[in-house]
């Protein structure tokens, strides 16, 4: 990270005074070293043993590696930080690291130019090799430049803390705190709360907050000059007036604090000594009043201790492994050439795979086809807005298959370009081809290539003549020097810092290895970090069922709280069950553990305790399926719920009295070999209801779909399954559920919509223009059931298939329209049971669809059409209650034929 301006000052004029002011000599934490050595000396010979440790590692994994080629890195890295005087800086993280995995809390394998450096390869505070993969030290720590150094360290989002709270213990708690943050009043916040302070009614300022258009850098005077409504408002209303006038000069102001995300702060003494100190409302822990930027300029030292939710994942996933399997990959050790993994990702199913899971991050997959780990680095390298739209993707994906030619600007540059096809995609490569050409240091190069990302015309200009300068020297010509360098000028500013690159590559590598190899255990993982959230949830899903992983519903006899892996096969979490906390599911998992499977409801309640699991606890685990391994419907026991909870709490009492089984509670249901009997006369739940009940306590529907109680009709109708649509100019006919809806506006200011809808076979996007969504828009609704007619062609951008829509209307309303007759089976038909048929029908009469009876009497059978006064709307609710009188299969929808495009 770059010191603020101010201190970069003060270190330029001691260094024109003749002093050498090495930054962080006076602000570190002092670290503990042995006896008799001084902290250079152990530093330098600490780091030339976790040097060994590496290359023994390497060497047992039967690789081998220029010995001398990393002591001599190793050498030069040493120099360079006990010269800057950082030695402490870099024991300080390497302990509290290696505290961390020592107490099983994963650590990433670096993040940022940190993972350049040899250095912290050694001490284990990165796990990539800089040399295996081409990465620069300079890029992380200048020796031309005095800066700090720093190290972003990723930790398991569960485990972060406890780093944290080790460092304060070991450094003195009140040497250590984290960072300040200030939140501002924005555009939207600050008439909100102009409003309020002023004592003006909420409607007021809500309404003006509105107007204001949600958009990153949104200020007032913006809103004020795009919104024309607002204009008018501010205008018009005097209250609306003085609350603006108020608004802009506020704007902008602190308005809260809070607590930086990563940032920790340890002082080489008390922190009051430095700076002044904040407590959190709760008082639960301190905060420096100096942001992250002042922190830096007052001259303490940052740590960053960030939490990664994929070290989670993947953590948990090796958990599940060992579990099901006995024994787990080390994840470090894994091989870095697996075909599985390189199959897996050229097909682009990389949903949950870290880096690599968004649908524009697949189709740049697709079309790139990595087949090694180096365009796996490249491939998060790539994916920004400037090489997108540079056309610098294209270059690299046509070299990379031979459609174009590789060529390197000069032939000096091929070593240092030949693994990107001779584009220029990372920084290191722009510091190296000036370190070859122009005979800078990598220092040096480091601020060539600084100062072409800041685009300061006066500076370029310097550092041209120095570049050319440089290449005279080796001969090459000014002309061809001079396009180098306008095309390093280019590229700076879209390349990337390739150390961060390769360490996030190597998390993205090892969370499709786990996907690849073990599939249940990872989505269960995956699944499990992301369980309080719906929207996340139920693409995962789906993306088990396309994976073809049988996900089983929560089970009080097989479920824990996360989601877990029983034979292959995913538990869904009971703690993804809405209305059911931690508590109630630790009681549960504890009864389970201690007396075995539950055998009942009856027997869960007494030994589970309804002080622990409540009725509305227990109803939420019925609907939500946790008690049908059980082998009893939902339906029974819902009925048998009041009475299972009312002797529960029946023996609980009796117990607490010392009383025991005086009122023979052993005769209960729960002793009963047939618990249920008595209640298998309920009321028996509809498919529907117990669809509902998944969506209302999972927020998904698990174990059915809605559209499948519509299976019988789609045929009728002319439906195509979504997953055996091809590319179709004419018209095609689909259903489905509404899982997605997305506003787009046009450029002519239009309005059109990106509707996704999922029939269980697969999922598509529809596009509804403007002229067809003011027709249709009632009917897109989340979880609507619709019937789409239109165009099928295929997505450029996911390399799938999209649908255009020529035509929408509700499931219900197609049904209604194409239905030719209700069709009704009986067996002989008796008068009374004709009577109650027909007081069934008569609500619904005055439609245009016959009833036809076909009836089977044993000795002959035929149909019968009844009048047209019988005629009936065919509504879902007419069908249901046939349903129900007659049974399903009784009851069914005749549908004139209908030719349906091929799909």
């Amino acid at each position: 990270s770059d010191l603020p301006d101010a201190i970069e000052n003060t270190v330029a004029i001691a260094k024109r005074c003749g002093v050498q002011l090495t930054l962080g000599q006076y602000f570190l934490p002092e670290y503990p070293v042995p006896e008799g050595q001084t902290l250079d000396e152990f530093f330098r010979a600490f780091s030339h043993q976790g040097l060994d440790e590496r290359i023994a590692e390497v060497t047992d994994l039967g690789k081998s590696l220029e010995v001398e080629a990393y002591r001599a890195r190793l050498d030069f890295e040493v120099d360079v930080i006990l010269q800057m005087g950082f030695p402490g800086y870099f024991l300080i993280v390497a302990d509290f690291i290696q505290w961390a995995k020592e107490n099983q809390i994963p650590v990433g394998p670096g993040r940022g130019s940190g993972a350049g450096s040899i250095v912290a390869w050694a001490l284990k505070i990165t796990d990539l090799d800089p040399i295996a993969h081409d990465l620069l030290f300079e890029r992380f720590l200048n020796p031309e430049r005095v800066s700090m150094p720093d190290f972003d360290v990723d930790f398991c989002m569960e485990g972060r803390d406890r780093v944290i709270d080790y460092v304060a213990n070991r450094y003195g708690r009140e040497a250590v705190s984290q960072i300040v943050t200030f939140g501002s009043m924005a555009a939207k916040a600050v008439v909100r709360d102009v409003t309020r302070v002023q004592g003006k009614p909420y409607g007021l300022g809500d309404r003006l907050a509105k107007l204001i258009p949600f958009e990153v850098g949104m200020t007032l005077d913006k809103a004020y000059e795009t919104v024309p409504e607002l204009a008018d408002l501010i205008a018009d209303d005097e209250e609306v007036r003085d609350v603006w006038e108020m608004a802009l000069k506020l704007e902008g102001l602190s308005r809260n604090t809070g607590k930086h995300a990563g940032g920790v702060v340890i002082a080489p003494g008390k922190l009051t000594d430095f700076t002044a100190l904040l407590s959190e409302a709760d008082g639960s822990a301190l905060v420096t009043q100096l942001d992250k930027d002042d922190v830096e300029a007052a001259g303490l030292v940052k740590f960053d201790f960030l939490g990664l939710r994929t070290l989670t994942i993947i953590d948990w996933a090796l958990a599940l492994i060992r579990e099901q399997r006995g024994d787990a990959p080390s994840i470090t050790h894994i091989p870095m050439d697996d075909p599985d993994v390189f199959k897996l990702l050229c097909q682009g199913d990389t949903t949950a795979v870290f880096q690599l899971e968004s649908r524009g991050m697949k189709e740049l997959i697709r079309r790139l086809k990595p087949n090694s780990f180096e365009d796996i680095v490249a491939l998060v390298a790539l994916f920004r807005p400037g090489p997108l739209q540079s056309g610098m993707v294209d270059d690299f994906i046509n070299r990379k298959h031979g459609r174009a030619r590789v060529e390197y600007p000069h032939p000096d540059l091929e070593p240092i370009l030949k693994n990107t096809y001779g584009v220029i995609l990372y920084q290191e490569q722009v510091m190296q081809i000036a370190q070859v050409l122009a005979n800078y240091s990598l220092g040096g190069a480091d601020l060539l290539r600084r100062a072409m990302g800041k685009k300061k015309p006066e500076e370029m200009e310097k550092q041209r003549i120095i570049f050319l300068e440089g290449t005279r020297a080796r001969q090459i010509p000014d002309a061809i020097a001079g396009s180098i360098f306008d095309l390093m000028e280019k590229f700076a500013g879209y390349g990337f810092n390739k150390s961060h690159s390769a360490a996030y590559a190597l998390v993205s590598y090892q969370t499709a290895y786990l996907k690849a190899h073990y599939p249940a255990e990872f989505m269960a993982a995956v699944l499990s970090s992301d369980m309080d959230n719906t929207d996340k949830v139920v693409p995962l899903i789906e993306e088990c069922r396309r994976m073809e992983l049988t996900v089983r519903p929560p089970d009080v006899n097989a479920g824990t709280f996360k989601f877990s892996v029983d034979q292959g096969q995913v538990i869904y979490g009971l703690g993804a069950i809405k209305g059911l906390g931690e508590g109630p599911i630790e009681a549960l998992v504890a009864a389970r553990e201690a007396g075995g499977p539950f055998v009942s409801l009856f027997d869960f309640c007494q030994r589970v305790g309804t002080s622990r699991v409540n009725r509305r606890a227990l109803e939420a685990l019925i609907r939500a399926g946790a008690f049908d391994s059980l082998g009893e419907s939902r339906w029974v026991l819902m009925a048998a719920l009041d009475d299972a909870v009312g002797q529960a709490d029946q023996e609980a009492r009796n117990e607490a009295a010392g009383m025991g089984d005086l009122f023979g509670l052993g005769d209960a249901p729960v002793a009963a070999a047939d618990p249920y009997a008595r209640y298998r006369d309920a009321v028996r739940f509809s498919e529907r209801e117990v669809l509902k009940g998944e969506k209302e306590t999972l927020g998904l529907y698990l174990t059915g779909h809605p559209i499948d109680w519509y299976a019988r009709d789609l045929k009728g109708l002319g439906s195509v399954p979504l997953e055996s649509l091809q590319r179709a100019k004419e018209s095609v006919r689909v259903a489905g559920l509404i899982v997605g809806l997305r506003a787009v506006r046009t450029r002519r200011g239009d309005t059109l919509m990106i509707v996704t809808i999922d029939d269980r076979t697969a999922r598509i996007d529809v596009t509804v223009f403007p002229d067809l969504l003011a027709d249709c828009k009632a009917e897109l609704i989340d979880d609507a059931l619709v019937v789409i007619e239109g165009e099928v062609s295929v997505d450029e951008f996911s390399n799938g298939l999209k649908m255009r829509a020529f035509r929408v209307e509700s499931l219900e309303h197609a049904r209604q329209q194409s239905a030719s007759s209700v069709m009704i089976s009986l067996d002989p038909i008796e008068p009374a049971f004709m009577r109650q048929l027909l007081s069934r029908l008569k609500p619904h009469q005055g439609g245009e669809c016959p009833i036809v009876i076909a009836y089977n009497t044993g000795d002959a059978s035929g149909e019968v059409r009844l009048g047209d006064a019988f005629s009936v709307h065919p509504s879902d609710a007419l069908l249901l209650d046939l349903q129900d009188m007659l049974g399903p299969e009784r009851v069914r929808l005749e549908f004139a034929t209908r030719t349906s495009a091929r799909a």
